[in-house]
């Protein structure tokens, strides 16, 4: 993308720019410095452009010219969305995927696998059947970047977060990621004086990666990683919680005193994806993630401030 008026400067493109990392990025750029002299970065939302258009897709870049993207549009929910919508994932996802400087690839794992997993496992085996369309499809964003290079000489790559959080997520309850989904259950739960229901037993475990922490390795990742090969973005393996662990900090988040039942009759999905964080350690050994009950109540505090325009 050398040519345009663009050509000698940096010019960021970041799709999916109103979203959960949009957001973060955003605000790493713009309130914490991250944006440096002479760089421009432009945000951009589906009202833009619909991004599985062609004609709308070159439109746009024939626009901004941009010497960067990061590629964050995406359709995407939780568990049980993913469970009941395993072929729109598939076809949305695909058709999205451009050749793009970052994408963001998330939950390629097998289903059955040793773990901690790295970046060398991702296409080890199938994924676990609650989202199979999506990790196909996400497992086919390393084989293009690899293409590219190949064919090419082009420089994309792809970062794998773990489970993100943080403000402007979707936080609806039937189709939000877990935690968004939950501290509206709590909110609701709470302001209506029933007890909170949780789909699932409680014993599966995660990791969670506060949006902003996730947004300022992204910009990292712009400037300073030069690899094809992917990279994992999460916190250490001893980091992992339970989904009852997060569930307890939720509740005494949002101050919540009522009763806490879990709803055993519902899936509970892959029951862990422990990742290790080893490469991004190699690299950035220093780096300081937010602790999960601080970035949790950081979350419930934006969720019960922003109630009344909030996705849910």
């Amino acid at each position: 993308m050398s040519k345009g008026s663009n050509a000698g400067k940096m010019c960021v493109l970041v799709t999916g720019g109103s979203g959960l990392v949009g957001r973060a990025i955003e605000h790493v750029v713009q309130e914490e410095g991250g944006k440096l002299e002479g760089e421009e970065w432009i945000f951009l939302s589906s009202k833009d452009a619909d991004l599985v258009d062609v004609g709308q897709t070159r439109a746009l870049f024939e626009k901004y010219r941009p010497t960067h993207v990061i590629h964050l549009a995406a359709k995407v929910g939780g568990l049980y969305l993913h469970m009941k919508s395993n072929l729109h994932f598939l076809i949305l996802q695909t058709i999205s995927t451009l050749s793009f400087n970052i994408f963001c690839l998330v939950c390629p794992a097998a289903s059955k696998t040793t773990y901690p997993i790295d970046e060398t496992m991702i296409h080890n085996g199938p994924p676990h059947d609650s989202n199979f369309g999506y990790s196909h499809a996400k497992r086919m964003i390393d084989v293009q970047n690899r293409a590219y290079f190949k064919q090419y000489g082009r420089r994309y790559t792809a970062v794998i977060p773990t489970n993100v959080f943080g403000p402007y997520d979707n936080f609806n309850i039937e189709n939000g990621h877990v935690l968004s989904a939950l501290i509206n259950k709590t909110y609701t739960a709470k302001k209506d004086g029933t007890a909170l229901n949780v789909s699932g037993s409680g014993t599966p475990r995660r990791q969670f990666i506060y949006s902003l922490d996730l947004g300022r390795l992204i910009v990292w990742v712009l400037r300073e990683y030069d690899e094809i090969d992917p990279i994992i973005l999460s916190v250490a393996e001893e980091d992992e919680v339970s989904i009852k662990d997060a569930v307890e900090i939720i509740a005494q988040s949002m101050d919540f005193k009522g009763k806490i039942l879990f709803d055993t009759t519902k899936s509970d999905g892959q029951m862990k994806k422990t990742a290790s964080n080893a490469k991004l350690r190699r690299y950035l050994p220093n780096f300081t993630f937010t602790p999960l009950k601080e970035a949790i109540q950081m979350t419930c505090s934006w969720f019960v401030a922003n109630y009344a325009t909030a996705r849910k």
